[in-house]
């Protein structure tokens, strides 16, 4: 797992900026989970990094800062028995997290009239309605 991140187009992660760190973790494996560091814990100075555009770097914090801690985005991985895996499937988690954290806002929506065509036909259909319904009644008996 060496080389950079790419996040979104041609902007990666240097993987000098990536602290990762291991331990045991629980789940499938038997005895194999009790001996071998398998869990992953890979952390990325989001305030502190220079490879992101500052745009995204703003973007990114703003959108992030409830998962933030001291300015660092931490993802866990623990899903698989190896530690490669695990390692691979941290490292695709992180790249996910900050592109979508990262892309621009939506457009805005520009307010569209209801054509007053379908806001006749609705209020005919409404009166056909409920004059069937008022046939129904039992007042006339």
């Amino acid at each position: 797992m060496s080389g950079p991140f790419v996040v979104r187009g041609s902007v990666s992660l240097p993987e000098a900026e990536l602290m990762w760190r291991f331990s045991r973790s629980s789940g499938p494996g038997g005895q194999h989970v009790n001996t071998s560091d398998t869990q992953v814990e890979l952390r990325f100075d989001l305030a502190g990094t220079e490879s992101l555009p500052e745009v995204w770097k703003r973007r990114a914090l703003e959108r992030l800062a409830g998962r933030l801690t001291d300015g660092v985005l931490t993802v866990r991985a623990s899903e698989h028995r190896s530690q490669w895996r695990n390692r691979e499937a941290a490292a695709v988690r992180l790249a996910a997290v900050l592109a979508e954290a990262t892309a621009p806002p939506p457009k805005p929506r520009r307010p569209t009239r209801v054509p007053r065509g379908i806001n006749e036909r609705r209020l005919r259909e409404k009166k056909r309605r409920s004059e069937t319904k008022r046939g129904r009644s039992a007042r006339d008996w």
